[in-house]
């Protein structure tokens, strides 16, 4: 695999809610089963930023820096633990153009903004207008990292080496991630006012009334994401 864009993924806000395996089947790429606990699977509403981004090693102006929001799943194939994602929101219509051109990823482009404050406490906000709505994630923490046992419930939510997704010919596709261990801030608060139903599909409606199974706010850091393989090939190399 070969480098495809480098960044800074920084501020990664990750509220996980546990759902029924049957609900994920549908977005199961071939080849890969669900990553349970105790047979529940579970969908994660992901914010972050996007810094110093580059592309094959280029800047693309006005694509350097900015927020994503997405919406994304726990998986396994063979060993490898990674993700698929529901759908993505970038406010760079030229990253979701990539994006959906190269690896057929269900990317979106919407008005987004995101604030994040340094004081006695941490403060993050992540804005998103879609569908004639405006919604918006908010937390909290303590301005105090510790990096999470890797037999945590965190580590096992912010720590994926591959992601995973379904070619425009409908075959398997991996690529890998690479970042060092992230560090985690002590929630303290959170909120959202997400409509899932109405951003997602209504066979996610139900998540608007369930409590989330876990919130955790990652510091992030540099990150390479390698460019896409059928899963085959990468089996061989």
């Amino acid at each position: 695999m070969r480098v495809f864009l480098t960044a800074k993924w920084l501020n990664l806000i990750n509220i996980t809610y546990k759902v029924d395996p049957s609900i994920l089947k549908k977005y199961l790429p071939k080849g890969l089963e669900l990553d349970t606990i105790d047979g529940s699977a579970f969908i994660s509403l992901v914010a972050f930023d996007f810094k110093d981004t580059k592309v094959k090693g280029v800047k693309i102006l006005f694509h350097v820096d900015f927020p994503e929001i997405n919406l994304r799943f726990y998986v396994k194939h063979n060993a490898e633990r990674g993700v698929v994602f529901i759908k993505e929101f970038v406010p760079k219509f030229m990253i979701s153009f990539i994006a959906n051109a190269v690896y057929n990823e269900p990317y979106k482009t919407a008005v987004m903004k995101s604030e994040f404050i340094a004081n006695g406490k941490i403060l993050v906000s992540y804005k998103l207008k879609t569908g004639g709505e405006e919604y918006f994630i908010k937390l909290s923490a303590d301005n105090r990292l510790t990096t999470p046992s890797s037999d945590s419930i965190e580590h096992f939510f912010k720590e994926h080496s591959y992601g995973y997704g379904t070619s425009h010919s409908g075959k398997t596709l991996v690529y890998r991630v690479d970042h060092p261990v992230w560090r985690t801030y002590n929630v303290n608060d959170y909120s959202h006012n997400f409509d899932f139903g109405k951003i997602y599909g209504s066979r996610f409606s139900f998540l608007n009334n369930q409590k989330p199974f876990n919130v955790l706010l990652a510091e992030g850091s540099d990150v390479k994401v390698y460019s896409a393989q059928d899963v085959s090939v990468s089996n061989r190399a």
